[in-house]
C-alpha cells in the first residue's frame, strides 16, 4: 500500500491532491451536516462554484443528498468517508504518529491532525472539529460531559454539533472562572456546547481562583453543592494543557507563587495544577471544581492541545497518566516524540 501511494504521489500528484480536497469537504458534511453550499464553501476556503460541481459529483456518486434543509452524508457517504479517513492518514503519516504517541505516553487513543496551530487558527479549529467527531464515537446516553475553558476549549465548542435525540448528555463547566476572558470561560463554552449538542447544561457561577477561606464557605451553598456533584461525578471530561507561565500569568498570580513556579520548572498547568517536565506537582491553585483525584471516576478524559509550543505542557501533564486520550497536531507530536 505505501509502494502504491508513493507511485501515485510522483505520476498523478493530482489525483491525491482532489482525493484529500473531496475527504475535507465529505468531513465537513459529516461533521455539520444538514449543512449548505455557502457553509461549505465557508469552511473549506473554497469557492462555490466548485463546491456546486463536487457536490453534483457526491450526489451522482450516492455519496449525499440534497434538500431544501442543506446536504447530509448517505449510508454509501459514511462509509466512504471512514475507508478514506484511513486512506488520508497512510498518506500523510499521522496514522503512524498516532501510533507511536499511544505507546509513548501509554494512552488508549491518539488523534493526530495536519499543521501547527501555533502558527494558525485554522489548526485549531481542526482540532476542535476532530475533538467532537471523537466524543461522537465514544459518547453514550445520558453522559454527562464536563469541560475546562481556554482558546482551544472554545474552539471544540464552535465546532460542536447537534448529537442525536435520544442521548439527553448534560454539560457541566469542570471549573468556576469568573473574572477570565468571557469568550474562553469554562461556563460559557459549557453553554455553547450544550445549545449546539441539543443537550441540557447546569453552570457554575465561583470564581477562579479562590481564597481558602472562601473555598470553605463558598462550597457549603447547596447550589454550588449539588453542579459539583455533576461536575465530580462526569462521566466525561474534555480538557486543555496550557503552558505554566502563560496561565499563571493570565490568572495574574501573586509574585510569591509565581517564584514557586519558576523555581518549580514548571512547563503543563491543567485543572489548576502546574507540573514540571518529569509531572511533579509544584503548585496547585485552590479551584472550586473538578480536582485531579475526580478523574479516575471518568469514564473517558479527553485532553485536547496542540502547538509545538505546547510539547512540554504536553509531555509534563501525561507523565500523570491522568487522561485516557490526546486530540493534537502534527507539530507537538513530532516535538513529543523526540
Amino acid at each position: 500500500m505505501k509502494d502504491l501511494i508513493a507511485l501515485q504521489q510522483k505520476l498523478v500528484p493530482e489525483v491525491l491532491e482532489m482525493m484529500e480536497r473531496r475527504y475535507k469537504m465529505l468531513s465537513v458534511i459529516q461533521l455539520m451536516q444538514p449543512i449548505g453550499r455557502r457553509g461549505i464553501a465557508d469552511q473549506t476556503n473554497s469557492p462555490e462554484r466548485l463546491i456546486r460541481s463536487e457536490l453534483d459529483f457526491f450526489h451522482d456518486q450516492g455519496f449525499v443528498q440534497i434538500s431544501s434543509k442543506g446536504v447530509q452524508l448517505t449510508d454509501e457517504g459514511h462509509r466512504t468517508i471512514e475507508q478514506l479517513s484511513d486512506f488520508m492518514k497512510r498518506i500523510s503519516g499521522l496514522d503512524v504518529l498516532e501510533h507511536q504517541l499511544k505507546e509513548k505516553l501509554k494512552i488508549r487513543h491518539a488523534v493526530v491532525i495536519s499543521g501547527n496551530s501555533d502558527e494558525s487558527s485554522d489548526v485549531k479549529s481542526e482540532l476542535g472539529k476532530a475533538c467532537v467527531s471523537y466524543l461522537k464515537q465514544v459518547l453514550t446516553n445520558h453522559s454527562t460531559i464536563a469541560v475546562t475553558g481556554g482558546s482551544t476549549m472554545a474552539a471544540v465548542a464552535e465546532s460542536m454539533t447537534p448529537l442525536s435525540d435520544h442521548m439527553n448528555c448534560l454539560f457541566v463547566p469542570a471549573r468556576g472562572g469568573l473574572g477570565e476572558q468571557v469568550e474562553n470561560q469554562a461556563n460559557t463554552i459549557c453553554v455553547e456546547m450544550a445549545k449546539k449538542a441539543k443537550g441540557s447544561y447546569r453552570l457554575l457561577f465561583v470564581p477562579d481562583p479562590i481564597s481558602e477561606d472562601s473555598y470553605h464557605s463558598i462550597i457549603g451553598e447547596p447550589s454550588v453543592r449539588e453542579v459539583l456533584d455533576y461536575i465530580q461525578h462526569a462521566d466525561i471530561v474534555i480538557h486543555g494543557i496550557g503552558d505554566a507561565l502563560t496561565m499563571a500569568e493570565r490568572r495574574k498570580t501573586p509574585a510569591d507563587e509565581m517564584e514557586k513556579i519558576k523555581n518549580g520548572n514548571a512547563v503543563g498547568e491543567a485543572f489548576g495544577y502546574y507540573f514540571d517536565k518529569e509531572g511533579n506537582m509544584v503548585h496547585k491553585v485552590r479551584t472550586v471544581g473538578l480536582q485531579v483525584e475526580d478523574l479516575k471516576r471518568a469514564k473517558r478524559v479527553i485532553a485536547v492541545a496542540g502547538g509545538r509550543s505546547k510539547a512540554d505542557a504536553i509531555r509534563s501533564y501525561f507523565n500523570q497518566g491522568l487522561s485516557h486520550a490526546l486530540i493534537t497536531d502534527e507539530a507537538a507530536a513530532m516535538e513529543l516524540l523526540k
